[in-house]
């Protein structure tokens, strides 16, 4: 075997290149991070082997600086493995007494890994391409978080300028009730409102469901609202839900995206019922190559929601709390679509039954029906069949 240890980093890499026998073919060198310096790699490979399928690149995990040549040697067809730094590091002190950390030591450190460590699995290419649909869900999150900060905002605000609004509405965050406030930020605004155009402008983005009684309604509460008049409040409202729509706009982007993506990949995920494509593509997002796992526990650990073990001499824990260590991601998306599972699927809605009639609390009990979902999607993934309901 031909094995290659990449110690990647912003500009520039360090390689080092020996075969399974401990002869070292190529002392650490370094490329740059370009086209060129990836080339030269590949020259540098190719030089000592034709056989391709003998050759083993290792780089570590170093968020996007390893993305293009990780990348690069895929495409190359070379079998690649993504370590751990941490797993690098324990490895590398095993190796020597001496607190001693280079990149080229790096380097050599990771090929000899390749060659030691059993436990080790190949990064496929499915998994290098699956980091689009990683980057959506993950960015689709970021903004509806952001999102949300405003719609508490938009609360407060009214709170102050209009309290009596949210007794009038079943919620504030309605496309009508924004395209209201946008337009009169405040109670003082829509007092003096003209009830044309209140009337219009309610009936016209509430699609006919509210008219002229609740124009009026809003109106005649405005007249007598306690709602302090403060214009740089109600600039702030009319800025923030300016902010809102555009970021709900950027969400329906990114949905749109992440659909024509599940589309193509066709997984039997969106078989079961409950699970939405947000949800969905998050789930395989996170978990990547099902490959990378031997059974469901092994994902379930990766998730954070494997059970916590306590023991220290004769004391053991009798409360086994969830780790919530690995991917906040996975362990939120699989959290939030268990609940419309067992709401949409009656087997686990008698499963989710059956723990709650256990005395177990109802977030428990949704753990417990999650780790049952992680294990169906590993049987379907693994065997690509549709999922069927119970007869």
């Amino acid at each position: 075997m031909i094995l290659v240890g990449i110690d990647v980093a912003k500009d520039k890499h360090d390689c080092f290149i020996s075969n399974s026998d401990g002869e070292v073919l190529f002392d650490v060198f370094t490329i740059s991070n370009s086209i060129d310096g990836f080339n030269e790699l590949y020259e540098n490979i190719s030089s000592v082997t034709e056989d391709l399928a003998k050759v083993k690149v290792g780089l570590e995990a170093t968020g996007h600086y390893s993305y293009n040549i990780m990348g690069y040697v895929l495409n190359k067809g070379l079998t690649t493995y993504v370590i751990n730094p941490l797993h690098t590091n324990l490895f590398r002190k095993g190796q020597s007494l001496r607190k001693t950390k280079t990149d080229r030591i790096d380097a050599r450190s990771i090929a000899l890994m390749l060659l030691t460590d059993s436990s080790l699995e190949p990064y496929s290419l499915t998994s290098y391409h699956n980091e689009e649909l990683k980057s959506l869900t993950r960015y689709r999150f970021t903004k509806v978080q952001e999102r949300a900060k405003y719609k508490t905002s938009v609360a407060r605000l009214v709170n102050i300028l209009f309290p009596e609004l949210e007794k009038l509405v079943p919620v504030l965050h309605m496309k009508s009730i924004y395209a209201l406030l946008s337009e009169f930020p405040g109670a003082s605004h829509i007092a003096s409102a003209h009830l044309t155009r209140l009337t219009h402008l309610l009936q016209s983005e509430s699609k006919g469901h509210y008219g002229k009684a609740k124009a009026i309604e809003i109106r005649e509460a405005a007249r007598s609202s306690i709602g302090s008049i403060m214009p740089a409040k109600s600039l702030e409202l009319s800025h923030t839900i300016n902010l809102i729509n555009i970021l709900s706009s950027e969400i329906d982007e990114i949905e749109t995206e992440i659909r024509r993506i599940m589309d193509e990949i066709g997984s039997p995920i969106m078989s079961i019922p409950g699970i939405s494509y947000r949800m969905g593509a998050m789930i395989l997002a996170e978990i990547g190559d099902f490959e990378r796992f031997s059974s469901p526990d092994q994902i379930l650990a990766y998730a954070g929601m494997s059970p916590s073990t306590y023991q220290s001499g004769q004391l053991t824990s009798s409360y086994a709390h969830m780790e919530k260590r690995g991917s906040k991601y996975l362990r939120y998306a699989l959290f939030n679509t268990t609940k419309y599972v067992c709401q949409w699927d009656p087997s686990f809605a008698s499963y989710l039954a059956k723990k709650r009639s256990e005395g177990k609390h109802y977030y428990v009990a949704i753990t417990h029906a999650a780790k049952k979902l992680v294990r169906l999607i590993y049987a379907l993934e693994k065997s690509g069949e549709q999922y069927r309901l119970a007869a």
